[in-house]
């Protein structure tokens, strides 16, 4: 593993907001028994060499009229062509994830749709139409069981 010069005072800040992303800076420095200025110096520099990566907003899906999500497998032509497919997969709204994985696919994207009529429109008409994809293979979510970011940090 990479030092990237955090100590654990930094590993506590990063834990605080894990459990609770909204927390102010004034919460955590009391919890923490620190000035907000300090928290405020620390977040900066973490984000500055890259450990935050920014803070994201985490929705239900579903009670936006999104009911079917699903995983979809995507194999490529060649390899080499990841990149380029991977800009055109970034245009499509709603794919919400992918990863570039090893195993049979070569990438692993979640998509979120209204319905099933929704989901097929966007298989065919924007994931199978970029050049490079060779086929997909759908996998419709039943139910998402387990949703969490996990916060290793307090373990070391």
């Amino acid at each position: 593993m990479e030092n990237l010069d955090i100590d654990q005072l930094d590993r506590q800040i990063l834990s605080k907001l894990m459990e609770d992303g909204k927390m102010p800076y004034t919460d955590i420095a009391k919890q923490l028994f620190v000035s907000s200025g300090t928290i405020h110096v620390r977040m900066k520099k973490m984000e500055q060499i890259g450990i935050v990566k920014g803070a994201s907003l985490v929705l239900d899906f579903h009670k936006l009229g999104y009911a079917v999500t699903a995983y979809l497998g995507i194999y490529l032509d060649k390899g080499s062509l990841y990149e380029d497919v991977t800009e055109k997969l970034k245009e499509i709204p709603e794919i919400i994830e992918a990863s570039y994985i090893t195993g049979a696919y070569n990438i692993l994207a979640k998509i979120v749709c209204r319905d099933t009529k929704h989901l097929y429109s966007v298989l065919r008409d924007k994931i199978q139409t970029i050049a490079g994809v060779q086929r997909t293979e759908t996998f419709i979510s039943m139910e998402e069981s387990i949703a969490r970011r996990v916060n290793f940090l307090e373990e070391e």
